[in-house]
């Protein structure tokens, strides 16, 4: 519970309070100082003892309505909506909601030790590493796009990569009730861009790469926005470890040159040699021979980025081996055998970089015909769809099936014609994207062959005008017709 002298407290220390406004509303006067037991962004979810965060542009109104008619004595804004209860103006809502979050929870991140990683890609793979290095030892809670687990037993999938403000450290004190010593949590871009994190320290921050994605009208204006944002979590971070081989890495190696820190790569004390498919050696910190279940070099690089971070959070390297070798990730580089022998990847490979890094597996390990199925999502990232036809370019001897991909509010078909315009060879469409991929399995023949279908990885739904469709997904449609 917060009470409202708290909340103006904590407003005003973060220069974000603006002014009450009453005007003798519910005859509110100064010298009272409610309880809120509650807090909430849904005015659907609201009662008298609410303290309730009227957030984003389609707010209206005669939502705030609705929940006064429930009960509703108070509300946070940037906005006066002129409603006969009292209004606290903030300069930024969602900086309010963050902080205060923190507060009503009795601030959950103090006690948890939290291991965050960001990245155009891999954060997921490198999560799973993190969570089963730290459950040798520990007790691990995660926040991933894959699954979250508040208690290290039952898994849920979650709507956003980085959760609501409001969400986030309501989960955190969930799993500080279930005994949860540390917490491992994927950070986007978008939640700096739109204060998720707002006022939150990282003990351990990690970042994997970065190249152009999430580049459109709704998310980050251009590529130095975007890496602004993901740079912002090692500015909030206790200490960094961070890919000496990505690109711009001069620019972050400088912004953490007096933050404890280990970089990790080709270039660095913390390599890898002896890169093998199904195993590896580290040197440096991480000097060991591990197993891996997942094959790709970039997969091994995740997984020394994780070992890394787990130490400075009390793993060792029998954790960190023990870890690797049991680590598997559901949508990520998932493969099945045809009757014919053929291999079939199910890839959660979503932009240009990670598709030309899973093509490239792909392709050293096998040499007939492959096949890959691919979409775009509607109303993100729109720049992944030049990318796309620029990396299938490259891989002339590719067969390719354009198809559909979480279109929300865009015809797939628009999606899939504007791909191919990138593309200076005739491909085939087919919408449907369980259609699709009877298709390509129908067109191998021996074990030489392979059929990769990217994008969607274990989402078993399709988002299709905002909410999410029934779609039996990618892997358990493969099953179907190997």
């Amino acid at each position: 519970m917060i009470t409202l002298e708290k909340t103006l407290n904590i407003l005003k220390n973060d220069k974000n309070f603006r002014e009450i406004i009453a005007n003798n509303r519910y005859n509110w006067t100064w010298a009272e100082n409610p309880t809120f037991n509650k807090i909430s962004f849904d005015s659907r979810d609201v009662d008298a003892q609410t303290l309730f965060f009227a957030k984003g542009a389609a707010f209206k109104k005669e939502y705030l309505e609705k929940a006064i008619s429930a009960g509703l004595t108070f509300y946070v804004s940037q906005i006066d909506y002129e409603v006969s209860i009292p209004a606290i103006i903030v300069t930024d809502i969602k900086q309010a909601m963050s902080l205060i979050a923190m507060a009503f929870y009795n601030h959950p991140e103090k006690k948890l030790k939290i291991l965050a990683f960001t990245g155009t890609k891999g954060k997921t793979t490198a999560a799973y590493f993190a969570y089963n290095i730290l459950k040798q030892n520990h007790k691990p809670a995660m926040f991933s796009t894959m699954n979250t687990t508040l208690d290290g037993k039952n898994f849920f999938k979650s709507k956003l990569t980085t959760p609501e403000s409001l969400d986030l450290f309501k989960m955190m004190a969930e799993a500080v009730s279930n005994g949860m010593t540390h917490l491992i949590m994927e950070v986007s871009s978008q939640a700096y861009l739109v204060k998720r994190v707002y006022g939150l320290t990282f003990d351990v921050g990690v970042f994997l790469n970065i190249s152009p994605d999430h580049i459109g009208p709704i998310e980050h204006p251009t590529f130095e926005d975007y890496f602004y944002h993901k740079r912002l979590l090692m500015t909030n971070s206790r200490a960094v470890v961070v890919n000496a081989g990505m690109e711009h890495f001069e620019i972050v190696a400088n912004q953490v040159n007096d933050i404890p820190h280990d970089f990790y790569g080709k270039s660095s004390d913390n390599r890898i040699e002896q890169s093998r498919a199904f195993s590896f050696d580290g040197t440096g910190k991480i000097a060991e021979h591990y197993d891996i279940q997942l094959i790709g070099s970039f997969n091994q690089e995740n997984a020394v980025a994780a070992g890394l971070a787990c130490l400075r959070l009390g793993a060792n390297l029998a954790d960190i081996k023990k870890g690797i070798a049991e680590t598997i990730v559901p949508g990520r580089m998932e493969v099945l055998t045809q009757t014919n022998g053929a291999k079939v990847f199910v890839d959660y490979a979503h932009n240009g970089d990670s598709l030309e890094k899973l093509l490239s597996v792909v392709e050293e390990h096998q040499k007939g015909t492959i096949l890959l199925i691919l979409g775009a999502p509607g109303n993100k990232g729109e720049s992944r769809r030049a990318d796309f036809g620029r990396v299938i370019n490259d891989h002339p001897q590719l067969e390719v099936i354009l198809t559909a991909d979480d279109p929300n509010f865009e015809d797939p078909q628009i999606i899939s014609e504007e791909i191919a315009s990138h593309i200076t060879r005739t491909v085939p469409i087919i919408i449907d994207r369980e259609t699709a991929i009877k298709k390509a399995l129908l067109l191998t023949q021996n074990e030489n062959d392979a059929v990769i279908i990217a994008g969607k990885g274990a989402d078993a739904y399709q988002i299709v005008n905002g909410e999410r469709a029934a779609y039996d997904g990618d892997l358990e449609i493969a099953k179907k017709y190997l």
